[in-house]
């Protein structure tokens, strides 16, 4: 696991970039604190660096950039590939006898050279890849340059197209160097950055679903998908290797092997993850998944070392104190736990910097416990942890799983009904948690079926939204629906799935790359330590998709085939406890400890400096959630972490 970035410019450029390159090296270096370098081809129009986190292959013989021997190819490689040894014994008969060493890089790269020697297209090696991954590949021979991402879009890879080329990175900070002075002077400045359609996407959702990010000039490239970039510029726009079978009709499964099933591929995924050559540890919440994966990685490590958060202080309706439940697991496995202890008020603090380090404003304190177990975890001199992300949004685990199943009693009603039902609880007050999702459920009680799955994902509604930004920004955005990328996912689905399975294959595809995997990766990754997700295994992913609706969500009791393939490894009260949050009380904050805090980052100096809020708007909304008479917390949020961004990515310029 690691950090890497780069540039590929056109050949009549005349800029060197050697020095820009060490910037943005070290820029990135947190990712990778173990060694370092960069590689510049012979005219400096190619430049790769990388930052690296040694856990497979410690010794320098895992050192990149790594270079094939007959020198064609040059690769930086962030993540893992689980299943490297099998397909260096795949090389080995086909003529790949001799190695350096025992890195999963240097499989990689043998696997892509074997792939241009024979003719194959890319995509047919990057298909036997079982792991988590960001790629860029330098092609010598033919000029081109590769960036790909692994299929669910678990590591992170964004790029920039310059006049004068294109540059890339793990993060969006490290890619600012890369960028030259007269075409950062020329663009990246807010008045031609800032991407008004994706800012609007961001607040509407509180995060960004697709390959957009706050700024015009910097996109991510997709999961599962790949760019090839020729002579300094992007040939290939889009180009999947991987799509989830969403359109191949598959035979549903029975109970029982819906149950063992689930059992046989999750640990498979989980034994497969344990690969490495230092210590693993793992998060445990004492929830459902974390707990599900501990579960199984202590058949084959009995001494994982595990870790937990406190935050002490004030609890919030909705979420629950996990610290019982994760004792109670641990002791019941008989593995170690180590808690971090934090307090409510220290842990708020932290926010600012958090918008910084996640590249993307995202309207979440969740990723604050990420890197404080992230950081406990390095100090054990633990480099890798195990999470349970991603349980949820294939098993189906979400409050919305289960608000989708109920609709069929109450769809039927005439429209214009279901309209008067959404105004009424519209006006329900939103202090409650049970009220806030009652009244989530029937927002958009009217809308078609894809819209209200749609709808589901939104945090605030357009209307409400219009009311919050400036007569110019509201031009800016141009009509342009906030869900389009959603929609146009949905489109392409086939009719004959059911709403639980188009809303399945939104959580994979938007809320679980552009929300949880975005910030498990960079919050972990600023300490150093890799994640590794068991659930995200595509093999575990492509079982699932096989079983029927009625056994991952039953009545009231979501993620039903999983806590039954663990009824047998977990306590009943671990696998059948209410389901909560991780996060944190950041409606409390706001009110108490953040309020000086969230009106001094959104003064009336600073948002008319702006330009995308109404300051009379929002000093409203801030008045009305102190006095509870509304719930903005995460609205708040959502516009204060894009001022930040503002101020630290646009305002502040690296170079």
């Amino acid at each position: 696991m690691c950090g890497i970035s780069g540039y590929f410019l056109e050949s009549n450029a005349s800029i060197k970039f050697e020095p820009d390159l060490e910037c943005s090296l070290e820029l990135i270096s947190h990712r990778g604190p173990d060694d370092k370098d960069i590689y510049l081809s012979s005219d400096q129009k190619v430049g790769l660096a990388h930052s690296r986190l040694s856990i497979i292959d410690v010794s320098k013989n895992g050192h990149q950039p790594m270079q094939s021997s007959d020198r064609k190819l040059t690769i930086v490689f962030n993540g893992e590939i689980y299943n490297y040894k099998e397909l260096k014994d795949f090389l080995y008969k086909n003529g790949y006898e001799k190695w350096d060493g025992d890195s999963d890089t240097e499989v990689i790269l043998n696997m892509f050279h074997y792939a241009f020697n024979n003719g194959f297209e890319i995509e047919k090696i990057l298909s036997r890849f079982k792991g988590i991954f960001a790629i860029a590949l330098w092609n010598s021979f033919d000029n081109e340059l590769f960036l790909i991402r692994d299929a669910l879009g678990i590591k992170p890879l964004y790029f920039c197209e310059m006049q004068i080329g294109v540059s890339f990175s793990s993060e969006i900070k490290a890619i600012l160097p890369l960028i030259n002075k007269e075409f950062f002077d020329e663009y990246i400045n807010f008045n031609n950055s800032l991407d008004a359609e994706n800012i609007n996407r961001y607040l509407t959702f509180l995060w960004c679903p697709g390959i957009g990010t706050p700024s015009k000039k910097f996109k991510k490239i997709g999961p599962g998908e790949y760019l090839k970039i020729k002579n300094g510029k992007v040939e290939t726009k889009v180009k999947w290797y991987y799509l989830p079978s969403f359109n191949v009709k598959t035979k549903k499964l029975n109970k029982l092997d819906s149950v063992t099933g689930t059992y046989k591929y999750l640990k498979e995924a989980v034994n497969r993850q344990l690969i490495s050559d230092v210590p693993v540890g793992a998060f445990l919440s004492g929830g459902l998944d974390s707990s599900s994966i501990v579960a199984l990685a202590s058949q084959k490590l009995p001494q994982i070392n595990c870790f937990t958060i406190k935050v002490n202080g004030h609890f919030e309706e909705g979420f629950i104190n996990d610290l019982p439940y994760a004792k109670k697991v641990a002791n019941h496995l008989n593995v170690s736990l180590d808690i971090v202890e934090v307090e409510s008020s220290k842990l708020a603090s932290g926010l600012e910097e958090m918008v910084w380090q996640l590249d993307e404003p995202l309207a979440d304190v969740a990723p604050l416990n990420v890197l404080l177990i992230s950081r406990l975890a390095r100090e054990k001199g633990i480099k890798v942890l195990l999470s349970g992300a991603g349980g949820d949004d294939i098993f189906s685990g979400y409050n919305r799983h289960l608000s989708l199943g109920f609709e069929k009693y109450w769809t039927w009603l005439p429209k214009q009904v279901l309209t008067h039902l959404e105004e009424l609880t519209s006006n329900i007050p939103a202090e409650k948690y049970f009220l806030r999702n009652l009244r989530k459920v029937f927002s958009g009680a009217s809308l078609e079926l894809d819209q209200r799955i749609i709808n589901y994902f939104k945090w605030i509604q357009n209307r409400n939204l219009e009311n919050l930004y400036t007569d110019n920004f509201i031009k800016q955005i141009n009509n342009v629906k906030a869900e389009s990328p959603i929609q146009n996912f949905l489109n392409q689905l086939p009719n004959s799935l059911s709403p639980l399975e188009k809303m399945l294959a939104l959580e994979q595809r938007f809320f679980l790359t552009d929300h949880n995997l975005t910030y498990t990766d960079k919050m972990s990754m600023r300490e150093g330590v890799e994640v590794r997700v068991p659930f995200l295994d595509t093999d575990l992913i492509e079982f699932v998709r096989k079983i029927p609706d009625k056994y991952k969500v039953r009545g009231l009791e979501s993620k039903w085939v999983l806590k039954k393939a663990m009824e047998p490894y977990l306590p009943k009260e671990i696998i059948y406890r209410p389901k909560t949050g991780f996060g944190g009380p950041l409606r409390h904050w706001l009110r108490f400890e953040l309020n000086d805090w969230i009106n001094d980052t959104l003064s009336e100096e600073r948002l008319k400096k702006r330009g995308i809020f109404n300051h009379l708007k929002v000093k409203n909304l801030i008045q009305q959630n102190k006095e509870g008479s509304i719930d903005a917390s995460y609205i708040l949020l959502s516009i204060a972490s894009i001022e930040i961004w503002c101020q630290k990515f646009i305002d502040s310029k690296i170079t």
